[in-house]
């Protein structure tokens, strides 16, 4: 019996819709296939998970690629701070309100501001690094605590090269974070934000050095850092480049101290990117 030609175009119809489909499945299927592949070749722990993945890729290629994409796209978030694109410049370039070089060279900050020090001073070294370290872990900076022998060297180490820069990593390359001695603290900011504004520019993070108990042979270390500009690991990043830079006695960071300070115009900061790549902290 001959179908009227409503029904047999609605099957035509049909026929092509059921077609595509398969063929964008088979398609599917295959980039899911090709990709599992090429997991198999490159990821030391596909073995491990290789049942579980491959019953998401059986069951549904669709999601089993979804989520490989989610994978790859969160793989390129920056490891470190915030992303370029969500990132105010406009709070960089703002300089210090009527700030000079004058206030680099302000009262030391006094641990007396923070602490009850006459509550310390029957406690021994131990309980007093426990007593910072404890009072720190739910506060917005970072701390540490010094022996007075590096604390030393950091100081002299500072006299002969109060101001230099550190690179920390970006999602699409290194920033520089350049910094200065002054009296007890240690005051960094963007380079891009020194170069527009010199002495003006604003503070991204103070670390300061507190000598209170050095007779106790320890020597209290606190970081206070501008979140908008530099994350927790950030900000540990440049103190753990801090110390291994004016702590230690590295024939390879004293170079690069000394060029910078002596014959800047021979000095190349993709030898201190170099560095900060080999870091192997101790």
């Amino acid at each position: 019996m001959a179908l009227s030609p409503i029904l047999r175009g609605y099957q035509i119809k049909t026929i092509f819709r059921t077609t595509k489909c398969t063929f964008m499945m088979s398609s599917v299927r295959a980039r899911s296939e090709k990709v599992m592949a090429q997991l198999k070749e490159k990821n030391p722990y596909f073995e491990k998970y290789s049942k579980k993945i491959a019953a998401v890729q059986q069951e549904s290629p669709e999601e089993f690629l979804s989520r490989l994409e989610k994978v790859e796209k969160d793989n390129k978030k920056p490891k470190f701070g915030p992303s370029l694109e969500g990132r105010d410049y406009s709070e960089l370039l703002t300089p210090k309100p009527s700030s000079s070089e004058s206030n680099l060279n302000q009262t030391e900050k006094k641990l007396s501001d923070i602490l009850k020090l006459e509550l310390l001073e029957d406690k021994s070294a131990e309980e007093i690094k426990h007593i910072w370290l404890e009072y720190h872990k739910t506060k917005d900076c970072i701390s540490a605590i010094l022996e007075v022998n590096q604390y030393e060297q950091l100081m002299n180490t500072a006299k002969k090269y109060p101001i230099f820069v550190f690179p920390i990593p970006r999602n699409q390359g290194y920033e520089f974070m350049m910094f200065q001695f002054a009296e007890n603290t240690i005051h960094f900011t963007p380079l891009l934000c020194y170069q527009v504004h010199k002495e003006n520019a604003p503070e991204c993070l103070s670390v300061t050095h507190y000598t209170d108990f050095k007779e106790k042979g320890i020597i209290l270390m606190r970081g206070e850092f501008d979140s908008k500009v530099l994350s927790p690991q950030e900000a540990q990043c440049l103190v753990n480049q801090l110390q291994l830079y004016y702590c230690k006695n590295d024939s390879n960071k004293a170079k690069l101290l000394q060029t910078f300070t002596n014959t800047p115009d021979k000095f190349d900061h993709m030898d201190i990117i170099k560095e900060l790549e080999n870091i192997k902290l101790e």
